[in-house]
Parts: structure tokens; C-alpha cells; sequence
């Protein structure tokens, strides 16, 4: 899979013009005024798939882009939603395009991550990003409205709670699963009710307000209450060559590194590009009961690593786990 190419992470190139004007609605259910209305839709993509979606040197998301007339913007390899590992990628421009855009992406990840041999109607969830307060739109009256856009589309819809658990957190999930077709509806009829908020439409300005979700945390001298403890050696400034960081993480805390199975760690590995060992039982850092953990890549990978470590460690922390 190609890696993600920074030009496209967020990109400023808006689609050609032209090709705006030659797309139809994927959808012919609704008005001319309601489908050249200006939208945009929020989901969410795992790393892999965001390399799909922008190709080799960004030939696919300037195809789908100029196919679409919508513009696509991906937040970068290391900018994820809070509490997940994904990413966020914005679809922008009228309905229409929007709807096209969004289609072309969904086809792309079904046929290379879902599709199963001899599945006929193969089935996926995609979860898209909507603001807290324009869920109620979704919702309706007793729950009026999704039900009417389950039964009409066929997809299932669920929109997850209000997640306190991270600071600055004004977004929730709304779950679209089914056939492509299913969810290309059920999307089209959530677009058709977002776009009579105004609130939605002003929103469109901030397309990843968690970017900096992994800026590290600034601690004391010792790493603050029992968590990190850094030390830095001086390395070579050029990101091309290897450097080695050692910090301390509290022996009680090391499991939130790990995650089950290791998948904490190899997915902090996988995204930031750094090599990641941890010390064995008992083998603390000096004068401490905190284990070692070294980070070994560029600064860049090494950076990331550790705020992606900080993370993991302070979230879960912070909620008293």
C-alpha cells in the first residue's frame, strides 16, 4: 500500500472547474436547490485505507477529485480522531459532488478491504464525523427521524453517546452500515437534514479540530505523577539519520503501551515508522520504578512515537483506569 503523501494530507487544491459542471447527482431524489447546496460530510478511514484513497504520488484523490468536482482533504498519518487510530478525511463541495466523491471512496475500500470471493452483496460500515449538537436533527422527535431514514435506506444507522472522556471533544459517530447502495442513500438522507443547520455548514471551516490530538503533554522534571520520565541524549538533528530516545513509563502503566495482544504497540510503531522496545520486568530506569522504553527512527518518527505513547498513557490515566 502506498504510503500517504504529505501533499495530500490536507490539501488546498480544489478540483478543476470544468469537471465540476459535467457531474450528475448520484442521486435524483431531491430538488436542483437542495443538490447544488453546499455540504461537506467527516469519516473515517484507518491509515491503510487513507493510502488507498490518496494512491501513488496522489493519483487517486486527484482522479476522485476530478471526477467528483468535490475536494478531498485527509488529516495527516499521525492527526487521529480521539480514542481511535483513524483518520479523518472531509468530502466538500455541492451535494451532488459530495455524494459522488464520497461513493467513489466507499467503492474503492469496499472492493479492496471488504470484498470476500462469492459475497454478492458485501456489507460495510463507514462512520462519519457529525457535530454533537446537529445529531438531534438526525435523531428527531422520539427518534422519529432515523427511524424513517433506516426504513427508507435499508442501512443500519446508530449514533454512538457524547464522549466525555476527551477534553474538547464536540463531534460524535453516526454508523452506517450495509451494502454500498444502502449506505450511499442513508448518507444522502443525513446530508439532506445536515444541510438545514447552520450550525453543520459554519463547522465546514474546521475540517480536523483534533489535529493536535498528539501534542505531548508537558510534564514535571521526574515526568510528573508516576508517568513518563525523559531522557534525551543529543542526537544528530537530520531527520534521515537514526537516532535512539529512552523514556520511563510506570511499570503499572505499561499495559496501556502494550494493548492486548501487543496491538498498542505495533500500531504506535506501524504509524509513526520508529522501532519501539520495552524493558523487561524489573529492568527500570535508574533510581525509578518506571520501565524503559527506547524509541529508535528519525526525529520525526521519534516524535511521533512518543506523543502517540504520552496518549495512550494520559487518556486512560485521566480517566482514573
Amino acid at each position: 500500500m502506498e504510503s500517504p503523501d504529505s501533499r495530500y494530507a490536507s490539501s488546498n487544491e480544489a478540483p478543476p472547474k470544468q469537471e465540476q459542471q459535467q457531474q450528475s447527482s448520484p442521486r435524483n431524489s431531491h430538488d436542483d436547490d437542495y443538490t447544488e447546496k453546499s455540504t461537506y460530510t467527516r469519516f473515517l478511514v484507518s491509515n491503510a485505507e487513507a493510502g488507498s484513497v490518496i494512491g501513488k504520488g496522489g493519483s487517486t484523490i486527484s482522479d476522485f477529485q476530478s471526477q467528483s468536482g468535490a475536494r478531498i482533504q485527509l488529516s495527516r498519518n499521525y492527526e487521529f480522531f480521539p480514542g481511535t487510530s483513524d483518520r479523518i478525511i472531509m468530502v466538500s463541495g455541492t451535494v451532488n459532488n459530495v455524494l459522488k466523491g464520497v461513493e467513489l471512496i466507499l467503492d474503492k475500500l469496499l472492493n479492496e478491504f471488504c470484498l470476500e470471493e462469492g459475497d454478492a452483496e458485501p456489507r460495510s460500515k463507514v462512520r462519519l464525523v457529525v457535530p454533537n449538537s446537529s445529531c438531534g436533527g438526525i435523531i428527531g422527535k422520539g427518534g422519529a427521524t432515523i427511524k424513517s431514514f433506516i426504513e427508507e435506506s435499508q442501512a443500519g444507522i446508530k449514533i454512538s453517546p457524547q464522549d466525555n472522556s476527551y477534553a474538547g471533544i464536540s463531534d460524535r459517530l453516526v454508523t452506517v452500515a450495509g451494502t454500498i447502495e444502502e449506505q450511499m442513500r442513508a448518507i444522502d438522507l443525513i446530508l439532506s437534514k445536515l444541510s438545514e443547520d447552520s450550525y453543520y455548514i459554519q463547522s465546514m471551516s474546521t475540517p480536523f479540530p483534533y489535529a493536535a490530538g498528539y501534542n505531548p503533554t508537558n510534564y514535571g522534571p521526574n515526568g510528573g505523577p508516576g508517568k513518563f520520565q525523559n531522557h534525551r541524549p543529543n542526537n544528530n538533528k537530520d531527520d534521515r539519520n537514526s537516532n535512539s530516545v529512552t523514556i520511563g513509563v510506570a511499570d503499572e502503566h505499561i499495559g496501556l503501551v502494550l494493548g492486548r495482544g501487543g496491538r498498542n504497540v505495533i500500531e504506535i510503531s506501524q504509524v509513526s515508522g520508529a522501532r519501539i522496545k520495552i524493558s523487561d520486568r524489573d529492568d527500570f530506569m535508574s533510581g525509578t520504578t518506571d520501565r524503559k522504553v527506547t524509541i529508535t527512527g528519525s526525529q520525526r518518527a521519534i516524535r511521533i512515537a512518543e506523543d502517540m505513547i504520552t496518549q495512550k498513557v494520559s487518556s486512560a490515566t485521566d480517566r482514573g483506569e
